[in-house]
Formats: structure tokens, C-alpha cells, sequence
């Protein structure tokens, strides 16, 4: 019977720099932007519309977003103007997002390891408190320093958006960290929220709450239709906490929290392919429906809702948000009152130094102090730049904005410093990074390895202190790589224990979609002892590498099966294949195999006797990492 496994045929690493010459269609440089990107620069685009509507025609600008909108039945309705619907329903969804973003991170994501997870959460938390303090200091006196609460939170489809446009050459290790930044200061903005600003808290609807969030928890049980379910509690849910008086769009995040999510289980990836089989052979609608439905549900719920919101919020909601709330009136009046705002400069200060001070300084201690994990590409200068684009503090900080100050002018005085700071940590941020790319011109990250070789880390196949080193960054389903692999082999036996091997994953998943999960199979099998039998393995049967023919030549090489289905899914293995990916990203590697030469990149062929030149060329002391400083 024919499998499923789609292997495409891999860039040839000799013509890659070629076909990126090929002009690109309008079309697909607008895809090539990302979801991230275009997000940002709709939500740029939405909050210049603001200030020139409100500017040019303040009273329509004012009374559309007083428009007042009625829905019940009978002697149920609710009222809300649009300018509330907008920010308590439909940011809702925003949080929601978060929530599941949250969610994700802390179960399968970059925070489930403590030494993964240490250097972003105390940079997040650093974040939070500087900025709070030094607008205390800033605003003392004016009346308005319980509005410590805008300067907190970074915006992170800003940032990420931001990132994208300005970043460093390389930013995949500096975008990782930001990231999981911003889920920890998201924590921290949430409760804070739920804290600080709820008034006229009613406890007996939350009790409603309570239950409908119980109901959300126990829905994931159901064998069909969680769909309607899910939504209907949510609804129920939501209205429960706008009586509370609790803020409404805390639901979301409170309803995230509860949706399950897990990696895709082998049985039932397993159980989809079988249907999807029998499809193939008796097309109908009922194997249609069983094999999408089961598809679909080898994916959390978590990640499909994700993946379902996430354009809405990127390109409707956060868009609309801005629109309802960056309508500052720039009079030279309220201009001039900001300038003399404690309030105003509060809020810069805030977001500007505050943030800067606080995840840069956080972040370069414990680099010095070797606190945590860091990586090759997170340099100073790097966390520099990261630093001061966190001070964007721009969707939550409008946001509470509204919830912490009642005067009209004064939230007039609060949003342009809201705006001011986020334009400021932008141009700061751009010139770090510009600087900093500058005094780098001479040094060409692809042309040498990044990541000295660690014994204690590496898969090292000979003499870990031998004098020639070939590293390979490559991917178990490459035909390619399968050929440099039988090179390698032939010099190994020329060399003997003067060269040492080491291999590196850079999974070409576009190309070949198992390609991953063979990494971190491989991984798995490293954890027992069993890297290199295992690569063989997967080298000597590359177009059969389902999850069902990994486990089989798991069991086949004598491992302990049931450890490695469940060290499949840790974070020390997806955390180590992430690494060395985002260490080849660093280098620019687009095409495997690619090969180190005594620690210099390889160009031209790879048979044995080619590298056998390259490494008497290049005969100089191999690339080793000092155990003191590996990582940091």
C-alpha cells in the first residue's frame, strides 16, 4: 500500500544563491511580508486615520464612536455605545488570543523549562516594575500616579511588527526571547488589570461565571459539536463578567486558559492517515468527513483557535481598536498642556527608560553573571535594540488609558504621551539596531560558525579532540545530505581519529514535512544513547518516516519505547532542535547540506576528496567551545 510521506526534491545548496535572484511578483512580496508585519503596519495605518479624523472633523469623530447600539430581547438589552463595543466585546477576542498564546507557552512552549524560560521572565518582570516606578516618580503630584498601569505592558503585534521591519540582520534568537517576553508581560498587564482597575465589583455573577468556566473545561470531553458549545458558554461567560463589573474582556483570557492544548499525538496522526488511506481508495463523503474530522482533531483546540483568530484580531481587531482610541486632538493647547504634563512625561519616561532600564539591564547582568540561557546572536547590543522597542506600549496602554483616568483632558494628555513614547522607542530601537549592524559590517556571521563545538553538547562521531572538524547542518530527509553523509563516511576512514564529526539539525520543512519530527526523533534517541544509530536509521529509509516508522525503528535499535515517545514532546529535545535551527537562520543557511570546514563554511563540491583538501587547506586548531562560556 502507498504511504502518505511527501518528500519534495530539495534546493541544491550550489544553486541556492541563484534562484534568489528570481524576481518576485507584487503578490508574493506582499506574502512574504507575514501576517506580523502587515498587522503592524494596519495598526499604523488605522491610528494616523484616528488623529487626522479627529483633528479635521472632531464631532463626527466623536459622536460615531458615541453611536449608540441596542441588542435584547424584550426587557434584556444591553446598551453599548461603539466605542465600547469595540473595547469591551471585541477586545475580548484580542485577549482571548493572548490567553491561548499564554496558554501554549507555558505547556509546549519556550517557558515550560525553567533555564529556557529564566532570562525573558525576570527581563518581563524587570519590565513591569521599572517602568510603574519610575512614573510614580515622574507623575508624583499630579493626581493621576494610580495611573502607573499604562506604562507596563509592550504591544507585541508593535513589536514583533516592528522587529520585522528594523530588526538586526539575524533576529531569530532575539525574536524567541521578545516573544516569550511578551507573553510574561501580558501576564502581568492581565492581572493587573483585573487588580487595580475593576470598580463596582459584584461578586454573585461571577459565580455564573464560575460555572460557565466549568462548562468550558469539561467541553473539551465532548465526542462533537464543542463548536457551538464553546461558544455558547463563552457568551454566558462574558456577560457574567460585564455585570461583575470586572472587566469584560478578562473572560477571554480567563476562557483560554482552559482550552486544552498538546503536541499531536502519534496514534492519532496515525489513525488520520489510515482514514485519509481509506479515502483513497473508496472516495465518499462519509471517508471524507471522517478523515478531515480526524485531521483536525490530531491538533489541539488551542492551535486551531488560534490559527482561526488570528488574522481577525491582526487585521480587523487591533485595527479597530486603534481607530476607537488614538484619536488625540493635537490643538496647540492640549499639545502644549502635554508638554508640561507630569502625566505626559510620566508616561514616556515610563516606556521609554523604563522599559530600556529594565529588560536591558535585567537581561545584561545575567549574561555577565551567566545566568540562564542566552545563545549564540543574543549579544548586548542586540538585547539593547529589544529593549528599547518594548517601550511600544501602544494597544494596552491606550487601553488602560481608559480604565485609570475619567478627565477628558487628561486622557488627551495620557495619549500623547502614549504616542510620543511609542514613536521614540521606535526611533531608538531603529538606531541601536542600525549601529549596531554598522559596526558588524566586517564580520560575515555565515562564513564562519557561530556555535563553537561543545563536547557536552554536540553529536560527535570520532575523537572529540581530534584536529579536523566537519560540522554539518542538514536534514534527515535530503537527498543531499544523505550523500555528503557517505563523504563523510569515506574520509572518516582516510582521516581515522584525526577528523570528528558533528552533526547539527536544519530541517527544510518546506521541502520535507517529516523532516522535523526526525529531529527531534533523533534527539529522543540521543537522550538513550543512540544519536548516530539512529541517524543511519533514518538516512537509510528516508521516504518512510512517519511517526509510526520512527517508533518502529525506535523499538528496532533496542530503546526503550515508552521513554522515547514521552521524551519526544519535552522541552529539552524541542528545545535543542529549535537551537540549532535558530543558530543556522543566524548563519544564513537556506540550503543543505551545508558544511563547516575547521569551523569556515564550505563552498563547492563535497565528495571525500574535495573535503579532504578543504581540511588540509584549513588545517589550523578546530573551533571549541570553553565550558565556561558555552551558551552564554
Amino acid at each position: 500500500m502507498a504511504n502518505l510521506t511527501i518528500i519534495q526534491q530539495s534546493p541544491d545548496p550550489e544553486q541556492v544563491a541563484e534562484r534568489s535572484r528570481t524576481r518576485r511578483s507584487i503578490a508574493d512580496k506582499i506574502r512574504a511580508m507575514g501576517q506580523n508585519r502587515i498587522g503592524a503596519l494596519l495598526l499604523l495605518l488605522a491610528t494616523v486615520v484616528a488623529i487626522v479624523w479627529a483633528n479635521f472633523a472632531t464631532g463626527s469623530y466623536e459622536a460615531f464612536w458615541e453611536t449608540h447600539l441596542t441588542v435584547g430581547v424584550g426587557d434584556l438589552q444591553l446598551d453599548f455605545t461603539l466605542h465600547a463595543l469595540v473595547n469591551d466585546a471585541l477586545m475580548a477576542i484580542f485577549f482571548f488570543t493572548v490567553g491561548l498564546e499564554v496558554r501554549r507557552e507555558f505547556a509546549i512552549g519556550e517557558l515550560t523549562s525553567w533555564s529556557r524560560a529564566m532570562v525573558p521572565v525576570i527581563a518581563a518582570i524587570a519590565g513591569l516594575a521599572i517602568p510603574a516606578l519610575l512614573f510614580v516618580l515622574v507623575a508624583w503630584g499630579s493626581g493621576f500616579e494610580h495611573a502607573w498601569g499604562i506604562v507596563i505592558s509592550t504591544d507585541t503585534a508593535f513589536l514583533v511588527g516592528a522587529l520585522a521591519l528594523i530588526g538586526p540582520r539575524v533576529p531569530g534568537r532575539l525574536r524567541v526571547f521578545l516573544l516569550a517576553l511578551a507573553v510574561v508581560d501580558d501576564i502581568g498587564a492581565l492581572s493587573i488589570i483585573a487588580l487595580v482597575y475593576t470598580e463596582n465589583f459584584n461578586p454573585l455573577p461571577l459565580l455564573i461565571a464560575a460555572v460557565g468556566l466549568v462548562g468550558v473545561y469539561f467541553t473539551r470531553y465532548l465526542p462533537t459539536g464543542r463548536g457551538p458549545v464553546y461558544a455558547t458558554l463563552s457568551i454566558i461567560v462574558w456577560l457574567a463578567f460585564l455585570a461583575s463589573g470586572v472587566h469584560p474582556t478578562l473572560a477571554g483570557v480567563a476562557i483560554a486558559l482552559l482550552v486544552p492544548v498538546y503536541r499531536p499525538d502519534r496514534r492519532d496522526v496515525e489513525h488520520a492517515l489510515e482514514l485519509a488511506r481509506t479515502f483513497r481508495q473508496s472516495p465518499n463523503s462519509d471517508y471524507a468527513r471522517a478523515a478531515a474530522n480526524s485531521l483536525r482533531e490530531s491538533i489541539s483546540i488551542n492551535e486551531r483557535l488560534q490559527s482561526a483568530y488570528a488574522p481577525y484580531v491582526a487585521y480587523v481587531i487591533l485595527p479597530l481598536f486603534a481607530l476607537a482610541n488614538a484619536g488625540v486632538v493635537l490643538s496647540p493647547e492640549i499639545l502644549a498642556a502635554a508638554v508640561t504634563s507630569s502625566l505626559t512625561w510620566g508616561i514616556v519616561a515610563g516606556l521609554v527608560a523604563g522599559k530600556l532600564i529594565g529588560v536591558f539591564g535585567s537581561a545584561a547582568l545575567m549574561k555577565m553573571m551567566r545566568m540562564g540561557e542566552f545563545g549564540p546572536g543574543l549579544t548586548l547590543d542586540r538585547l539593547a535594540g529589544g529593549a528599547a522597542l518594548c517601550g511600544i506600549g501602544f494597544t494596552i496602554s491606550l487601553f488602560i488609558v481608559d480604565l485609570a483616568i475619567d478627565d477628558d483632558l487628561a486622557q488627551n494628555e495620557a495619549r500623547v504621551g502614549v504616542l510620543a513614547a511609542s514613536v521614540i522607542a521606535f526611533i531608538v530601537a531603529t538606531i541601536i539596531f542600525r549601529v549596531s549592524d554598522a559596526v558588524r559590517t566586517d564580520v560575515d556571521p555565515g562564513q564562519t560558525l557561530l556555535r563553537p563545538v561543545d563536547p557536552k553538547r554536540d553529536h560527535i562521531f570520532g575523537s572529540p579532540d581530534a584536529p579536523f572538524t566537519v560540522v554539518e547542518y542538514g536534514d534527515f530527509q535530503c537527498g543531499f545530505c544523505l550523500k555528503a553523509s557517505g563523504s563523510i563516511h569515506e574520509v572518516y576512514e582516510e582521516l581515522g581519529d584525526r577528523l570528528r564529526y558533528v552533526w547539527r539539525h536544519a530541517p527544510l520543512t518546506q521541502y520535507h514535512p517529516n523532516a522535523l519530527a526526525g529531529a527531534e526523533a533523533s534527539e529522543a534517541a540521543a537522550l538513550q544513547g543512540k544519536f548516530f544509530e539512529f541517524e543511519r536509521g533514518l538516512f537509510a529509509d528516508q521516504e518512510n518516516q512517519r511517526p509510526s516508522d520512527i517508533v518502529r525503528l525506535a523499538r528496532g535499535l533496542g530503546l526503550d519505547v515508552d521513554r522515547f515517545e514521552r521524551d519526544l514532546t519535552s522541552p529539552e529535545v524541542t528545545g535543542r532542535v529549535q537551537d540549532d535551527m535558530l543558530d543556522a537562520e543566524a548563519m544564513g543557511i537556506t540550503s543543505v547540506p551545508t558544511l563547516f570546514i575547521n569551523g569556515r563554511r564550505h563552498t563547492g563540491p563535497y565528495d571525500a576528496q574535495s573535503l579532504i583538501r578543504a581540511l588540509s587547506a584549513g588545517a589550523e586548531p578546530a573551533m571549541t567551545a570553553d565550558p565556561e562560556t558555552s551558551g552564554a
